[in-house]
């Protein structure tokens, strides 16, 4: 049986998902793919500047799922950059640090990441509606 996946908390979704070199029509393209963690991977270490420690700890995850996840990713830049390749980010097994909800009566509340992955509300927490 294989180890059940663990989920990777995200505090940020690109706007941008897709990245082409110029002058290369996208049908003849081949592309790399970068999971939404590994991109946050290299928000959190590359852009934010935080230590994998720290990196780790905000996305719920072991320091060396952090420096797997770095590595891969990384070279996929390198690859694509290198080799003219096309980036695609998406997909892979993660949640949104905040998650909003809303009840059918129209009540909003926020559920943290830690919730959810362990249990994801069912009712609202104001007037008990789905």
């Amino acid at each position: 049986m294989p180890r059940p996946i663990k989920w990777r908390c995200v505090g940020f979704l690109p706007e941008v998902s897709y990245f082409k070199p110029v002058g290369v029509p996208t049908g003849i393209l081949e592309e790399v793919c970068l999971s939404v963690e590994e991109v946050e991977a290299i928000r959190l270490k590359d852009l934010e500047g935080l230590e994998q420690e720290e990196c780790a700890e905000r996305m719920c995850i072991s320091r060396p799922t952090v420096h797997r996840m770095l590595e891969s990713a990384r070279k996929k830049v390198a690859e694509a950059l290198i080799n003219g390749k096309a980036i695609r980010i998406e997909g892979g097994n993660f949640g949104m640090a905040m998650s909003r909800f809303r009840c059918v009566n129209g009540h909003e509340w926020n559920v943290p990441f830690q919730v959810m992955i362990n249990t994801p509300p069912q009712f609202c927490p104001t007037c008990n509606t789905p």
